[in-house]
């Protein structure tokens, strides 16, 4: 919540990325609505992939990303290979 929405709307539209973790090291985040079309859909996971490999803390070792499911709010979760995710996203 912000009372200068403004501004919140300007760094939004800057590409602003922000998620949180939750104490099991799982980030829940919404990258769109089931209507959006794929290539969005893209953009917008490789958007938020970059942004938490870019958070990744230095002294972190070993695989950072251990596994990406993708969903609906209520659907199945469809596993997606991390390396691979990580290799499109980066690209």
């Amino acid at each position: 919540m912000t009372f200068d929405v403004a501004d919140a709307v300007k760094e939004i539209k800057a590409g602003r990325v922000e998620f949180r973790v939750d104490k099991t090291a799982i980030v829940h985040n919404s990258v769109g609505k089931a209507s959006f079309d794929n290539q969005k859909l893209f953009e917008n996971v490789a958007t938020l992939m970059r942004a938490i490999l870019k958070a990744k803390p230095a002294a972190a070792k070993g695989q950072y990303v251990k596994s990406v499911t993708l969903s609906t709010t209520m659907g199945v979760g469809i596993k997606i290979d991390p390396n691979a995710a990580q290799k499109e996203c980066v690209e």
